[in-house]
């Protein structure tokens, strides 16, 4: 049963706490939160943090009620529900994720028992969460009957301060969700890879559009470029109009830094109708202590923000630089904070927040606790329900990379946070006439996130034409992944001002986020609000604005994956290569 958001506000209002009252229970009767059975992969212990290290604590509490921010979401990003677009403000999410007194009191006296002064405990990430900074490591060992030691990560050197398990007292399981950091061992990655070369066919094809059709397309060898992008895309026609009201927003982690003057030389090249190429420019902020040096630029960064301002120019980028576990305090152990938590904390004490997010990074969702993943995942759903489009690739493995189960069985893995339902995985393509899979693309199914319902009928349809394919390799009932998809192989950029080119599905969500800040910015000139989260309409009737990929497959541990087909598949789903940009303008109108 749904609930419609305005009921909900009133009810939690109105409701007596004498209705939710329970009885103190001592907080020595302690129950495991979650634990692993060893230390994950990769990752090295170097022993206990010194005397004195702290760290901050972020929990998440439950809501008054659970369904009132999903229900909201769901309502506002329907073109088929009266409230349609009426998004909400950071006040009114605020009221829906809101914990009850009760909750409130049970985990404070918890954490006044343990020591922890009222002044360190702040209520963050819109109002579901409380943050508890500058526990000592000691002291949190105590109150979650933890062992926290230092890990480092043998492959990418991260250093982070972690523990195999926590337990919290058994009454504070109904009241709180996750405790974070605790059994989260991630590395976050680029899903950027050094791209295969592609038949050079894929140019002939267009010059032969180009010659055919007269719409610019500029061919160089067989990369796509911004000016194919566009031309594929239909997007070359459309003039932004809506500068000074709409923006895109672009996360960099791992001290990846864009650079202005290889963004010149790009524009420049592949976007000569922009003069001067200087025009195309992007704001910085730094945030949980990340820094900016333009003279030491990151590849990754640079394709961000290469690809989006080609889509999107003059559309005002923001990049986000984001400090996180790889950086180190003076005395060589892990600063306090986690970087995901931190990065979307930010942006969520904001009032107004950019109406589109690329983020192009990610990890195995195996490695991800499924509490943990799920109170992230929420989020999310905050900026849908804000008007925010938030768009995460599919990965770069196909299926999976590291299969192995830990029966030692095969089990496929799909990425994280694109298995979150309440934003868009963005998987890749490669060739134009037609479009095709591109390999690396990731796609599955979702072991933490069951089916939303938005999917129900193209999934199922898919389902029964797999058959038993892989039966037992991957859970049929979870979120399928992912929901469109871009071009990901051989991808120019300037790096240094030195061409080079690049692939994966970290190139695709930018040109997808471009995309869709397009449409946003039709819609905003044009007095109507932004699109928001995406995938309801995108299982709907933005069908109709979207090319279908029927060919290639997504291989991976040890299979060749799942194959592309006519309809929605987890390799390039229907909504394909999204976006057909005037037919999505007819959808949205």
């Amino acid at each position: 049963m749904r609930y419609h958001w305005l009921y909900v506000l009133a009810f939690l209002t109105a409701t007596p706490l004498a209705d939710f009252a329970t009885p103190l229970a001592p907080w020595g009767d302690v129950r495991v939160k979650h634990a692993w059975s060893s230390v994950p992969a990769s990752w090295e212990t170097l022993g206990c943090p010194s005397a004195g290290t702290t760290i901050d604590l972020y929990i998440a509490l439950n809501p008054r009620h659970d369904n009132a921010l999903i229900d909201a979401l769901y309502e506002v990003s329907d073109p088929k529900h009266p409230r349609y677009g009426a998004h909400l403000s950071k006040e009114q999410v605020a009221e829906l994720v809101r914990p009850h007194p009760e909750t409130l009191e049970f985990v404070t006296s918890w954490l006044a028992h343990h020591g922890v002064r009222p002044s360190s405990i702040s209520t963050t990430h819109g109002g579901g969460w409380l943050t508890v900074s500058n526990v000592l490591v000691s002291q949190a060992n105590e109150m979650l009957g933890a062992s926290y030691q230092l890990y480092r990560h043998a492959k990418v050197n991260d250093t982070i301060i972690r523990t195999v398990s926590y337990a919290l007292p058994d009454v504070l399981h109904a009241h709180i969700q996750a405790v974070a950091p605790t059994t989260y061992f991630a590395s976050i990655r680029t899903q950027r890879r050094t791209p295969p070369r592609r038949p050079v066919k894929a140019a002939a094809v267009l010059a032969e559009a180009e010659a055919t059709s007269g719409k610019p397309v500029t061919v160089l060898s067989s990369r796509t470029t911004s000016s194919q992008l566009r031309w594929l895309y239909n997007t070359y026609a459309y003039v932004p109009t809506a500068a000074d009201r709409n923006t895109l927003g672009i996360f960099g982690y791992r001290r990846e830094y864009p650079s202005v003057t290889d963004l010149t030389r790009f524009m420049s090249n592949f976007r000569s109708d922009v003069q001067p190429p200087s025009l195309a420019t992007f704001t910085v902020e730094l945030v949980n202590g990340g820094k900016y040096n333009p003279d030491n630029p990151g590849k990754e960064a640079n394709l961000n923000v290469q690809y989006a301002s080609a889509m999107a120019y003059p559309t005002p980028i923001i990049f986000y630089s984001i400090g996180g576990s790889e950086k180190m305090s003076d005395s060589g152990e892990p600063l306090p904070g986690d970087v995901e938590l931190e990065s979307l904390g930010y942006l969520l004490r904001k009032a107004d927040i950019p109406q589109t997010i690329s983020i192009s990074y990610g990890t195995p969702e195996n490695i991800v606790p499924e509490e943990y993943a799920r109170v992230v995942c929420i989020l999310y759903a905050q900026f849908g329900t804000r008007g925010v489009s938030v768009l995460y690739p599919s990965g770069n493995d196909g299926v999976g990379e590291d299969c192995k189960d830990e029966s030692g069985g095969v089990r496929f893995v799909p990425e994280y946070p694109a298995s979150c339902p309440y934003l868009t995985a963005v998987g890749g393509t490669t060739e134009f006439s037609p479009e095709v899979a591109a390999p690396l693309s990731g796609g599955g199914f979702s072991e933490h996130f069951s089916r939303p319902v938005y999917q129900d009928v193209v999934v199922s349809a898919f389902l029964e034409r797999q058959g038993t394919q892989y039966a037992g390799l991957y859970n049929p009932a979870g979120r399928g992944i992912p929901d469109i998809a871009a071009q990901a192989l051989e991808l120019p950029i300037y790096f240094r001002n030195v061409c080079i080119n690049e692939a994966g599905t970290s190139g695709s969500v930018p040109i997808v986020a471009g995309v869709i800040s397009l449409l946003n910015d039709y819609l905003i000139a044009n007095g109507r609000p932004p699109l928001g989260f995406l995938n309801i309409r995108l299982y709907d009737d933005g069908f109709a604005g979207l090319n279908d990929i029927t060919s290639g497959s997504n291989p991976g541990c040890g299979t060749n994956g799942f194959s592309a087909v006519p309809g929605w598949d987890p390799v390039r789903p229907r909504q394909t290569c999204f976006i057909h940009f005037r037919r999505w303008l007819i959808c949205v109108a």
